[in-house]
């Protein structure tokens, strides 16, 4: 089973942010880190490979931005992740979740021809930059896969997977098929600490 885990690489908050002529984020000086939100995607995912212990999983983080951006990566690999994929080009700097979306999906394509399917992409319910929540969605829309957005809890038994999520209201289990576009919460657990690995 492959894993792709998309994670962004995120100015850090309490940095003083500008902007370009382009309207684009400022980055240069700007110290960024691994989206918190990314984290729970990774924890999610090294969580399956745990549980499914003895099976042949690869968890892949996979990113799209400039230079800087493959410190979202290294986290990720101190997390635990497998492999890293980092798509860099001057032609995407400064992308909005549209084409954003398009680049991941593709580079999730292009992972799948090179190590094998890909069974489950996991996102964050969003970045803590844009916190627009959509890119997820719009990379199920372009793989021509099922998706499963705010889920807490991702447990998987063969190709079926089992995700809980709660409201004020109520608690939701779903189950899906993989392949399968699932974005997750903050509710699921603490991410772990990095390692010095990577």
């Amino acid at each position: 089973m492959n894993i792709v885990v998309c994670v962004k690489h995120v100015p850090d908050a309490t940095a003083a942010i500008g902007f370009e002529a382009d309207k684009t984020v400022d980055r240069a000086g700007v110290e960024g880190l691994l989206s918190e939100l990314d984290e729970y995607a990774v924890e999610q995912a090294l969580q399956i490979r745990e549980k499914r212990e003895g099976e042949d999983i690869t968890v892949i983080a996979l990113t799209v931005g400039p230079e800087k951006a493959a410190d979202a990566i290294r986290k990720a690999l101190q997390m635990g992740a497998d492999q890293g994929v980092h798509v860099s080009d001057e032609a995407i700097a400064g992308s909005d979740a549209v084409a954003t979306s398009l680049v991941l999906a593709e580079a999730v394509k292009k992972v799948a021809a090179t190590v094998g399917p890909v069974d489950l992409v996991m996102t964050g319910m969003s970045s803590t930059d844009g916190a627009m929540g959509v890119v997820g969605p719009m990379m199920s829309e372009r793989l021509g896969w099922p998706q499963v957005t705010y889920a807490d809890l991702v447990e998987t038994q063969g190709d079926q997977v089992r995700i809980k999520r709660d409201s004020d209201v109520s608690t939701e289990v779903i189950g899906a098929t993989m392949p399968l576009v699932l974005s997750v919460t903050d509710r699921g657990g603490e991410a772990r600490y990095p390692s010095f690995k990577g």
